[in-house]
């Protein structure tokens, strides 16, 4: 094992530019050293090595077959050293993977359809989008951003919010037509309510009557994991389903969902954050470019 003080980088570095450059005098002047100290480097990494790597018997470098070898190995782990760099670095061109975790409802109305325009603009980065609504780890799921909704809980996630939405009760004109448009939050006992199979910061529907507010919670017959899946069982007459108003805007608008107790409901929204881990503010150039496209691109009234 190499002793913690010796920079073997940093003599692979000096090695491969004395052989780039052609001899020790113009490696030296390239890096602002003296000759005699490159060939003291050089010398030493060989004794380390045990074995010649250059020979000197003429004016031109000359590598030995043991260099050639050191040689191109050097100039792979010093590009691969570079790449590295590159992908972490917080000012240079972003390059590398990007993973996002998001839900499917997002990812349909904000992030999906941006993608080509951002994966254009970086060639150099590749996205990969895991659509979940389900809450994950970001440093055990190897994540760089996550779109969450509601609260924030404190914690050393760094948040960026992107929006404010209403929630808004939901049904198709089919299943309404066959089980009757609630006209009071207490019909809504005899109706099918679609729930989420996780624990939620409101479990609840809260609506309000007479100046109280009720909670009506969803009853038992479906529930899913996404909100993007309760908007497909409503959209098919499953039942009847409180979501996002971003996610089912464009139903409404077509008449394919219609709103339910719209004068009963409270008015209460859902936010929506980027959540990232960014210690004393620092973040790759591919997360920083990243965020800055959703803060631009993601726009709700």
């Amino acid at each position: 094992m190499a002793r913690p003080d010796i920079n073997r980088f940093g003599e692979m570095e000096v090695f491969v530019r004395a052989v780039d450059l052609g001899g020790f005098s113009a490696a030296a002047r390239a890096l602002r050293m003296t000759p005699s100290a490159v060939s003291k480097l050089v010398a030493r990494l060989e004794k380390r090595l045990g074995a010649r790597l250059v020979n000197r018997s003429t004016r031109a470098l000359q590598l030995t077959p043991e260099g050639c070898t050191f040689y191109e190995r050097s100039v792979r782990l010093l590009a691969q050293l570079e790449e590295a760099e590159r992908g972490v670095s917080t000012s240079d061109e972003p390059v590398g993977r990007l993973r996002v975790n998001t839900s499917s409802a997002f990812g349909r109305c904000f992030l999906i359809p941006h993608l080509p325009a951002f994966i254009a603009r970086y060639p150099a980065m590749s996205v990969d989008v895991i659509l979940t609504d389900q809450i994950i780890d970001l440093i055990d799921d190897r994540t760089d951003v996550a779109i969450r909704a509601g609260p924030m809980k404190s914690s050393q996630l760094v948040t960026r919010k992107l929006f404010e939405t209403r929630m808004v009760i939901v049904g198709a004109p089919a299943y309404l037509e066959r089980h009757g448009m609630p006209r009071a939050p207490s019909e809504l006992l005899t109706h099918q309510r679609l729930g989420f199979s996780y624990t939620r910061a409101v479990e609840g529907w809260p609506l309000t009557e007479n100046g109280a507010t009720l909670m009506v919670p969803p009853s038992g017959g479906l529930q899913a994991s996404e909100g993007e899946a309760l908007r497909l069982v409503a959209l098919a007459g499953g039942g009847l389903a409180r979501l996002a108003h971003f996610q089912v805007a464009e139903d409404l608008a077509a008449g394919t969902l219609l709103p339910v107790l719209e004068a009963f409901n409270p008015g209460d929204t859902e936010s929506f954050h980027a959540v990232f881990v960014g210690q004393g503010g620092q973040l790759p150039a591919r997360v920083r470019v990243f965020l800055d496209h959703l803060t631009a691109t993601v726009r709700w009234r």
